[in-house]
């Protein structure tokens, strides 16, 4: 057996005793300070690419029109007009809207979950034919723009008599290989002895996803809830096209009701009702964001 003998490059032999792995470590951490410069204005002008727009929605909600249109600009209120919020509430049924978009994203997110969760444990667990080509082509719809099916779906929604019906916003929106595909990866980290041990004591596939699958993947199952979720309250197409009465329409669809009704000269009131609209999500992206991070981070390493 022969051993190779490390040669030691210029700052090894300065430094002795420092590995050349530490030495690229310290490299990188030290960076020079254009580059420290370069990078500190690259952030600071992404975040401004994102927050400034927030900024002038939440601001522009409590601002009077006189400010709104001023110029140059005016990043302050000069003074807090709230009634904005009564006006945007007023002007469209929102209270309508908030509990069709509550109604369609709660029912519609335990739908696709409970679907997300069979399907995961179906491609991890259970043996059956043509198991790869099925899997193979449920991540491959992945790719394809979900506004392709659009069509079909409104064509067999309204064949069904769904129209402006829970059913016809809901049912189409049940099937996500997004959800299904990040479940699949925790599942299959779950140790094969322990579902063998389960089966040996004749536990059958729905005990054995029940009590032994399901809690083990429970911070997965949370993430991918939330991300669910999100995507569920924020959608517009589907809604738009799917429903054609006031009664029905969700929170984003409101949103257009409101700008037909105060025209483009009051955009407080427009700004308020957006507000009304992304505040629940908002809040619960705040409340959530580390397992929501976390989640896709661990989704994408395995």
């Amino acid at each position: 057996m022969t051993t190779t003998a490390r040669t030691p490059g210029p700052l090894s032999r300065l430094l002795p005793g420092r590995s050349r792995q530490e030495d690229r470590t310290a490299g990188a951490v030290r960076r020079p300070l254009w580059q420290t410069i370069v990078l500190t204005i690259l952030v600071i002008a992404s975040l401004l690419v994102f927050l400034v727009p927030i900024y002038w929605l939440f601001s522009g909600a409590v601002k009077s029109n006189s400010d709104i249109y001023s110029w140059p600009l005016k990043w302050f209120p000069t003074s807090l007009h709230l009634d904005n919020f009564s006006s945007a509430w007023n002007a469209a049924p929102f209270d309508r809207f908030l509990v069709n978009s509550v109604i369609t994203t709660s029912v519609g997110t335990a739908l696709e979950m409970f679907n997300a969760i069979l399907c995961a444990y179906a491609f991890a667990f259970v043996h059956f034919r043509i198991k790869r080509f099925l899997f193979l082509f449920l991540i491959g719809s992945m790719m394809l723009p979900g506004h392709v099916t659009l069509i079909v779906n409104y064509i067999t929604v309204g064949n069904l008599g769904w129209l402006n019906t829970y059913q016809g916003l809901i049912l189409p929106g049940i099937g996500s290989a997004f959800a299904m595909f990040l479940l699949y990866q925790q599942m299959r980290t779950i140790d094969p002895e322990i579902m063998q041990a389960a089966e040996v004591d004749g536990a059958g596939h729905l005990r054995r996803m029940v009590l032994i699958v399901v809690p083990m993947s429970w911070p997965m199952i949370l993430t991918a809830t939330l991300i669910v979720l999100v995507g569920k309250w924020n959608e517009y197409v589907w809604p738009l096209i799917v429903t054609s009465t006031a009664s029905m329409r969700t929170l984003p669809i409101g949103l257009l009701f409101l700008r037909s009704q105060e025209g483009y000269t009051n955009w407080g009131a427009l700004l308020a009702g957006t507000v009304i609209a992304a505040a629940p999500m908002l809040l619960l992206f705040f409340l959530a964001q580390r397992r929501i991070i976390g989640g896709m981070a661990a989704g994408a390493l395995k």
